[in-house]
């Protein structure tokens, strides 16, 4: 990850007695949300069942897009689906990540003034994948795109190729046109990902909101080109959250309208 250091090991949350607990195990990440002392901590971890083990408080929710271990700590009630987020049209088969991340950013967006969503949401997921979701005014789904992203690129490059070795994710290099070649295929990844958010948000005319560990790096330079964009870096965690409260006040009122 670009922005390695806001990953941080979230043991130090996990051991602790936590009220509520929830998890998105994604495709190269396990995310939490963990809610103590009436706050909610976001944090992310590499995938390892241990994880599961080592919380004190059952889940109160999770999602996969990721590989699902086998294991009976993740309970299948618990488990979220798209059919739960209050989106309109949104298909099946879409996942649960960039559902989230777009119902995290259409009500965030209601809080601001009318001008950031008069022609909906642009949701930049900066992962494993660069996902692209457009969501319009109305909170109908719009469609998207998907981008392989940095890792992706930098792994094909290194498996197509006989002379390209993978350099990983070593810092960006200031020079547009590096000399060495493992900054060239650094520095032609990141862009051909930025093209791609400048391009989608031209095209879309609406707010762009970024999430994902790649984000900040590609913040910096949005800015630069004077293009609006709302950077939180835990949106589909906020979203998650969201949505299982919602989920919950549901559930209350059935309890409630009983006879």
């Amino acid at each position: 990850m670009w922005n390695s250091s806001s990953w941080i090991d979230g043991r130090r949350y996990l051991k602790q007695k936590a009220l509520k607990c929830c998890l998105l195990i994604g495709n190269s990440r396990w995310h939490w949300a963990l809610k103590n002392d009436e706050r909610w901590h976001f944090f992310h971890t590499d995938p390892d069942l241990k994880e599961l083990e080592f919380i004190e408080s059952p889940l109160f929710s999770w999602a996969a897009v990721g590989k699902i271990p086998t294991t009976t700590l993740l309970d299948p009630i618990c488990r979220m689906s798209i059919k739960d987020i209050p989106l309109i049209g949104l298909p099946s088969w879409l996942g649960i990540d960039r559902a989230l991340g777009a119902w995290g950013a259409f009500k965030r967006a209601q809080k601001f003034k009318s001008k950031t969503n008069n022609n909906g949401l642009l949701i930049a997921d900066a992962g494993t994948v660069l996902s692209l979701t457009r969501i319009k005014a109305n909170g109908e789904f719009g469609g998207g795109q998907l981008i392989a992203g940095m890792r992706l690129q930098l792994q094909a490059m290194s498996e197509g190729t006989k002379q390209l070795k993978n350099p990983g994710l070593s810092p960006l290099s200031q020079e547009v046109f590096p000399y060495a070649t493992d900054e060239a295929m650094i520095r032609g990844s990141f862009q051909a990902l930025l093209g791609a958010l400048v391009e989608a948000e031209r095209e879309a005319k609406t707010s762009l909101w970024l999430c994902g560990g790649d984000g900040p790096i590609f913040l910096e330079n949005l800015i630069k080109r004077k293009i609006q964009v709302f950077h939180h870096p835990n949106l589909v965690m906020e979203g998650m959250v969201d949505i299982q409260n919602i989920l919950n006040q549901n559930q209350d009122q059935l309890k409630s309208d009983l006879p």
